[in-house]
Order: C-alpha cells, then sequence, then structure tokens
C-alpha cells in the first residue's frame, strides 16, 4: 500500500525570507516580461513595416532576421546575449538586462510575424483611400491601416504576451533573480520539491490570468470604434 502523500507547505510560507524571495522573484518576472513585450513589439513593428512595404530588400532583411530567430533556440539566444555580446563587444551588463535583450530578440520575431499577417488582412483599399483624402503614405499606415491590424491581431498579441510571461522561467539559467530562480533556491534549502513547484504553478496561473483579464480590459479602451461597428 502506498504511504500518503506528507505535504509541507507551511515550510514555505511560514519563513518570511522564502516568502520575501517568491515576491521579489515574482516582480522581476513580471518587469522582465514588461520590459521585453515593449521593446520587443517596437522592433516588430519596424520587422512588420519592412515586409510591408515596397523596398525589397529591407523586406529581405526583416525575413532572414525573422526565420533565423525562430529557427534557433531561446535558450541558445539567451547565452549569445548573456555572454559572447559581451565577450564579442567589450560591454557588461547585469543579467536581468542581457534576459531582456535576449527576449526582446526573440519575441520580436514573433510579434513581427503576427503583425504582419495582420497587416495583410486590411484591405489595400484602406490606405487607398486614406491617401486620396490627403494622408501622406506614412501617416495612412499609422493612423488607418496599423490600428485596424492591430486591432484584429490582438488576441494573438495578447496570447504571445501571455506566453512571453511564461517564457521567463527560462532567464534563471543565467542568475537572473526571478520567480523560477527562487523556487529552486527554495527547493534547495526545504527539498520540498512538490510543494514549491505546485506553488510556483499557483503564482505564474494567477498573473497569467491577471495579465489576461488587463488586456480584455484594454481592448474596447484601445480600439473603441471596433466596438462601435459591433
Amino acid at each position: 500500500m502506498v504511504p500518503p502523500m506528507d505535504l509541507r507547505f507551511f515550510e514555505i510560507y511560514r519563513n518570511p525570507d522564502y516568502l520575501a524571495r517568491l515576491f521579489e522573484g515574482t516582480l522581476m518576472s513580471i518587469g522582465i516580461t514588461l520590459a521585453g513585450a515593449v521593446l520587443g513589439f517596437v522592433l516588430a513593428l519596424g520587422l512588420a513595416g519592412m515586409r510591408y512595404g515596397r523596398v525589397p530588400v529591407m523586406g529581405l532583411l526583416a525575413a532572414c532576421y525573422v526565420e533565423f530567430i525562430r529557427n534557433t533556440p531561446l535558450i541558445v539566444q539567451l547565452f549569445f546575449v548573456a555572454f559572447g555580446l559581451p565577450m564579442l563587444l567589450g560591454y557588461q551588463w547585469p543579467f536581468w538586462a542581457h534576459a531582456i535583450l535576449a527576449l526582446m530578440l526573440n519575441f520580436s520575431a514573433y510579434f513581427s510575424e503576427i503583425l504582419r499577417a495582420g497587416l495583410a488582412s486590411v484591405e489595400d483599399g484602406q490606405g487607398e483611400a486614406a491617401q486620396a483624402l490627403g494622408l501622406p503614405g506614412v501617416r495612412s499606415f499609422f493612423l488607418v491601416v496599423l490600428p485596424q491590424a492591430l486591432a484584429r491581431m490582438y488576441a494573438s498579441l495578447s496570447s504571445q504576451f501571455i506566453f512571453l510571461f511564461l517564457t521567463t522561467g527560462i532567464v534563471s539559467e543565467i542568475g537572473v533573480r526571478d520567480l523560477t530562480e527562487a523556487g529552486v533556491f527554495i527547493d534547495s534549502r526545504t527539498f520540498r520539491s512538490f510543494e514549491v513547484f505546485l506553488t510556483l504553478t499557483l503564482i505564474y496561473i494567477l498573473v497569467s490570468l491577471v495579465f489576461k483579464t488587463a488586456l480584455a480590459l484594454a481592448y474596447p479602451r484601445l480600439f473603441p470604434w471596433r466596438r462601435a461597428a459591433r
């Protein structure tokens, strides 16, 4: 007969140092996610614009970048950014900054593909009509075409953002004190692996739900004209 499992969650929540480490790790994971997402989105917007434009060379360069990033493992990119680039370029950043850079480069490729699909779904007549009304090409892109593409791909971008948060656990491999690193630290001292990683799972789920709710509430405020159209 298999003996009942002896669960000892109290070894975690009764220790203020462990709770503080979990809290700080959660804040670090959230901060890295937000920074990586914002910077990655800005870069992705540029990549998508390069592929959307009518300059073949720029589109080819953007496509090569996207394919290279999407066909190499994130862990390899992370180690290259954290240890390879400082050796090549002679600089040194904190590990959390390297983590943000790696996540930005990685997820910009995925964000750009989502944006490219959204831009391709917008009818050509939208931009042409805007230019016919006197808007220059760049302004018509940012004021007419891009908002429609973002509204159509908002769900996919939101899902990718949540996935970005869940991926941040990998940055513990280079010494960033994120949520996963906090769990590994606590586990190495309590040897209560099940309790520790179940706690991490619940925290990741909770934060993901908060992000998902916030993104859902932001949609009608970001795109009020979509709600009016319905």
